[in-house]
């Protein structure tokens, strides 16, 4: 598959002379998640470090991701668009990867044997928002539009 092309990359909606940057609060810790070329560069070659050995190098997920393994667990959904991460807000994704899926679920009521591990003592907050930033700048723009306008309405 190959990468979108360079002028898809969204773009935040105000220039700043430094980089846009956008606060979410989870778990009570501040995240920053930046919209830069920088950003997306590093996130590259984090995500590709610890999260393409089971999500895919191309955002492809496992095989039969949507029926639980013999383990009972859900094998690693595709990170594009034919996955579900767009559907949800900075701050979901944010705590699902710092917490892991099922300490983040717990967090809101939910019982469910996750086995995304949590990256939270891994990686730098900094970090999972670039990983963050390189997922999101291969996805097709309605995904995008989609997925800031969640978080916007999660931020409101």
């Amino acid at each position: 598959m190959a990468r979108a092309p360079k002028a898809d990359v969204m773009r935040p909606a105000i220039i700043v002379p430094v980089a846009a940057i956008l606060a979410a609060t989870v778990v009570g810790v501040s995240v920053l998640i930046s919209r830069d070329d920088g950003a997306v560069a590093r996130g590259q070659v984090l995500y590709d470090a610890n999260c393409a050995a089971c999500h895919g190098v191309e955002f492809e997920g496992q095989p039969d991701w949507r029926s639980p393994g013999t383990d009972g667990l859900y094998p690693a959904p595709p990170h594009d668009a034919t996955g579900h991460t767009w559907h949800h807000t900075d701050s979901v994704l944010i705590a699902y990867i710092t917490l892991g899926g099922e300490a983040a679920l717990a967090e809101k009521g939910v019982a469910f044997d996750s086995g995304m591990p949590g990256f939270g003592g891994i990686l730098s907050e900094a970090e999972i928002a670039e990983i963050l930033d390189y997922i999101k700048s291969r996805w097709p723009t309605r995904e995008r539009q989609f997925q800031s306008e969640r978080t916007k309405a999660d931020t409101d």
